[in-house]
């Protein structure tokens, strides 16, 4: 059973889930991927322990605090390789941006392998089922490209504006300029 939960943020409305008292998604209204691991029944309850840290944490955050996700008890569900890209999200220092190809030979270094295709951790990134906490809007391509983020490009402009990141050497793909 999945309990889940609706907040009201800055960037739209969100939808909280958690089960086995552990936050296994955070979705913005419209995104891709919309619920995609929510496999299973779901019953509206905002009074759980999880959901309601995890709502203490998105205040605080949106507040402009720097809350750490290795506060919060997550369950991203998806495979190993997902699972340790995620976990390398939660990495990336806030107000901070990193890019797919680092985020690649990290991967490449912790496996002992020869190489790995960005393209496959973009992949992973974009399945992340915890937005905002797991921080996969951190991630930009390597020209400063701020491609690929699933709640929508403005979104993610607007998360790295509220952390203060240097949006300098950012552009938008379709534009093709400077932020």
């Amino acid at each position: 059973m999945y309990y889940t939960m609706c907040y009201d943020s800055p960037v739209g409305r969100l939808l909280l889930a958690e089960r086995d008292g552990a936050l296994t998604g955070l979705w913005m209204e419209g995104q891709k991927y919309y619920c995609d691991s929510l496999q299973g029944e779901r019953l509206e309850k905002a009074d759980t322990e999880v959901l309601h840290q995890a709502g203490a944490w998105l205040d605080r955050y949106f507040k402009g605090e720097k809350p750490s996700a290795g506060e919060l008890p997550l369950a991203p569900e998806g495979s190993a390789f997902r699972r340790e890209v995620w976990k390398l999200l939660c990495e990336i220092p806030y107000g901070e941006v990193t890019t797919y190809g680092e985020i690649s030979k990290k991967i490449v270094a912790n496996r002992g392998l020869s190489n790995m295709s960005a393209q496959a951790v973009g992949g992973a990134v974009g399945h992340n089922p915890i937005s905002i906490i797991i921080p996969c809007h951190r991630v930009v391509g390597t020209n400063g490209s701020l491609t690929g983020y699933a709640g929508g490009l403005e979104k993610k402009i607007k998360l790295l504006a509220l952390e203060g990141a240097d949006m300098d050497k950012l552009f938008a793909p379709a534009r093709g300029t400077a932020l």
